[in-house]
């Protein structure tokens, strides 16, 4: 026998393969291939789809909540002090009412005029404004408070002597330095 064979003859008869059923397998494999690229295709554009749907939905939600938020940040500029207002409203009738009365005696007018006051404060404090009136050896506070003279004392320096004048917080913000005189330091 010869060393040269035929390569038909060498293979069984169930392993031959001819090149057009060669080319056919390519062809499908090829079809089946660009089958599953158009699936893949379509798959990864309908998740494109929903992703840019859920972006221009949280965007819409981003929008009315930054809208909605600067309608509430107006309306509290325009009726911050509403509440502030409504809890002065007694005492300015209790001061009206108090000019009202003309034959009044200065007893009468004192009186009313020290529960005009308690009304004043009471409101005040309801709406978180705090009266700042250190006592007397308070050590001086220069965010709260505002010398206007210094005196010799035998205090510690640097502290308060008298309020010549109340300040005001808001919140634990000054509105209004206490005016007061402070030792001098020895």
């Amino acid at each position: 026998m010869s060393e040269n064979k035929n390569p038909t003859e060498s293979a069984p008869l169930g392993d031959y393969v001819s090149p057009e059923e060669q080319e056919a397998a390519m062809a499908a494999n090829e079809a089946d291939a660009l089958t599953q690229a158009l699936a893949d295709l379509a798959s990864l554009k309908a998740k494109s789809a929903d992703l840019a749907d859920q972006y221009l939905r949280a965007k819409a939600d981003a929008e009315n909540a930054r809208r909605r938020a600067e309608e509430e940040v107006s309306k509290a500029r325009k009726f911050g002090v509403e509440n502030f207002a409504e809890s002065l409203l007694p005492v300015a009738d209790s001061l009206e009412a108090g000019l009202a009365i003309a034959d009044a005696s200065a007893e009468q007018i004192r009186e009313g005029a020290q529960a005009t006051l308690r009304q004043l404060v009471a409101a005040l404090e309801r709406n978180k404004v705090i009266a700042i009136n250190p006592p007397s050896g308070t050590k001086f506070d220069p965010h709260q408070h505002q010398a206007i003279s210094v005196v010799p004392a035998e205090q510690e320096a640097n502290t308060v002597v008298s309020v010549l004048q109340k300040g005001y917080s808001i919140a634990e913000r000054v509105l209004r330095p206490a005016l007061v005189t402070v030792t001098a330091p020895k």
